[in-house]
């Protein structure tokens, strides 16, 4: 069942109030996909009435009153998508279509869409009740952050929305236990995974033993002190190990609480095994089809996380550094769910995670201990504790593909070529398997570059592991007769990268492995990544030595069009 839209859905339910209105910069597309319908539903499942109103119009009272007003808070997300990067592009080009808008055409998404429908909220509705601040882009700015689009150092969005609460990371536990706490009355400032705003003289009991981090004023004209904010910042965002972190924004101090526990895998079952319509709200269907709902309709996703912690990408900081996975039955019981689906043809278009390979292991020091703050997983090498084993996936892919009703399972994620290829035991057999069984005629790879000085900017690994994995899948590819090939995603303009790299790049793109890149996108400093912080500072925050940046959009285009072949 979707959760409500309208007023008279309300009345069918029964409802004169909701206890929660949750505002979206997308549509409401009812998918395990989409955090809004996740937290709704979430929500739902635990006895809250909950309602929701996606892209409202932002110029008058006609959408954000249409539910009234919530009994409990409001839930404000700027969408899948951190609002910026999905109204503009790398090269600050106004982007004319957006997945996530019925039609398709980018005009329903307002820029910093959380502190734009926080405003909206707070211009119609007086006495609002508490409104709290979720999804990737409040997550990814709610400490001060360079923002690339204004080409500054941005404060907490917490602050600059002036919100009541925010819960960062993928928060169902934590907006239950904030449910509660506003329905029973009691003490909100402890949650963890929470932020709030203390005044000059009233943080003095919950800040004890936090960690001060630079304030907002010192990391805005101090690039070195931003660097060391991050890495702060960063190395406190692991549950087991993270202290609550605060930070001055003038006479106010943002407290940041320590991360939520991560889910067991029995909360991450429960949360998949709601009833999703995957579809998007009549309501909204009726204004036009959305583009991403094809995408993943029809997919399962099996895992959350990343170790892979790629210097550009903002997933460990918002899902986690350590990868959870739900059970076989859960993923089975899901994929039987599908054949069900008045439209379903028999074919799962992806099962997979941010990264394909790496559901069910994980490093056992990690579990027991937390993340390590002086390496990474993957980088520069696969590390030995983490002890790869792809036989879990090769028996889920098998069982699924077993199921009556089932013709075929793609495994459309990226698949991290290095970490297949440190499993001796079964690493072979599950490349065997997709190439020969779930590659729908391409399997995607992002190699992201192959020179040593911007693949150690951005943690990636070298070549060689590339160039190996290569050959093993192109032989299994001859033997099997098939028409399929791999998909290499390549950044320019990265920091650290010139455009003598990138002509290097293109020379090994066409020599070992013989292409013409077509999926070439330009570095997008997106926030609280490691990446975004080297392209604003110059700096190699792990070395503090100057980094080239090409920050002339001409500039970066031209290192594109080295790679394209223009």
């Amino acid at each position: 069942m979707f959760m409500p839209a309208t007023r008279e859905e309300m009345a069918r339910l029964g409802w004169d109030e909701l206890d929660v209105i949750l505002v979206t910069g997308d549509s409401y597309i009812d998918s395990p996909f989409i955090g809004i319908a996740v937290i709704g539903k979430v929500l739902a499942g635990a006895g809250y009435r909950v309602g929701v109103i996606a892209q409202p119009d932002t110029q008058s009272d006609k959408d954000i009153r249409r539910l009234g007003e919530p009994k409990l808070f409001w839930g404000v997300s700027g969408g899948s998508i951190d609002s910026m990067i999905a109204n503009y592009t790398s090269l600050k080009k106004k982007r004319r279509s957006d997945d996530y808008t019925p039609g398709g055409t980018n005009n329903r998404r307002p820029d910093r869409a959380v502190i734009v429908y926080t405003n909206l909220i707070k211009r119609y509705f007086k006495s609002a009740r508490p409104i709290v601040l979720g999804g990737i882009e409040a997550s990814l700015r709610r400490v001060a952050h360079y923002d690339y689009w204004s080409d500054r150092v941005r404060g907490s969005v917490l602050l600059d929305a002036k919100a009541d609460y925010l819960l960062y990371g993928m928060a169902e536990g934590p907006v239950l236990r904030l449910a509660q706490v506003l329905k029973t009355g009691g003490d909100t400032r402890g949650m963890r995974g929470l932020c709030y705003i203390a005044g000059e003289s009233g943080g003095a009991r919950e800040l004890e033993g936090y960690l001060d981090l630079p304030s907002y004023e010192t990391v805005a004209g101090d690039k070195s002190a931003l660097v060391e904010m991050f890495h702060a910042f960063y190395q406190n965002q692991d549950p087991l190990t993270a202290r609550g972190l605060c930070q001055r924004h003038g006479n106010r101090i943002l407290v940041h609480n320590p991360p939520a526990p991560y889910e067991t895998q029995a909360e991450l079952d429960a949360v998949y095994a709601l009833a999703f319509e995957r579809a998007q709200h009549p309501y909204y269907e009726r204004q036009g089809k959305v583009a991403a709902l094809e995408t993943i309709r029809f997919a399962i996703p099996t895992h959350r996380g990343c170790y892979g912690e790629c210097s550009f990408c903002a997933i460990a900081v918002h899902e986690g550094r350590t990868v959870r996975w739900r059970s076989a039955q859960s993923i089975l019981a899901e994929a039987r769910l599908l054949t069900e689906h008045p439209d379903f043809k028999g074919y799962i278009v992806d099962l997979g995670g941010p990264t394909a390979n790496m559901y069910g292991f994980e490093c056992g020091k990690k579990l027991e201990r937390g993340a390590c703050r002086e390496r990474r997983c993957l980088y520069p090498d696969v590390c030995p504790s983490l002890r790869p084993d792809h036989s879990r996936q090769l028996e889920l892919l098998r069982a699924v593909r077993r199921i009556p009703g089932v013709k075929k399972v793609f495994v459309a994620s990226g698949i991290r070529y290095d970490l297949l290829l440190s499993d001796q035991k079964h690493g072979i057999a599950y490349l065997e398997e997709v190439a020969d069984q779930h590659t729908s005629g391409q399997m995607k790879v992002a190699p992201e570059h192959t020179e040593a000085s911007v693949l150690r900017a951005m943690g990636k690994p070298g070549p060689a592991s590339l160039l190996r994995f290569k050959k093993l899948f192109d032989g299994m590819t001859r033997e099997s007769g098939k028409e399929q090939f791999l998909t290499y995603y390549f950044i320019a303009g990265h920091p650290g990268c010139t455009a003598k790299d990138m002509q290097a790049l293109r020379r090994f793109a066409r020599d070992r492995l013989k292409i013409s890149p077509r999926q070439v996108q330009v570095f997008v400093p997106a926030p609280s990544t490691y990446s975004g912080l080297m392209y604003y500072t110059g700096l190699d925050p792990f070395t503090n030595k100057p980094l080239f940046v090409e920050k002339e959009l001409r500039g970066k285009q031209r290192q594109k069009d080295i790679l394209v072949g223009r």
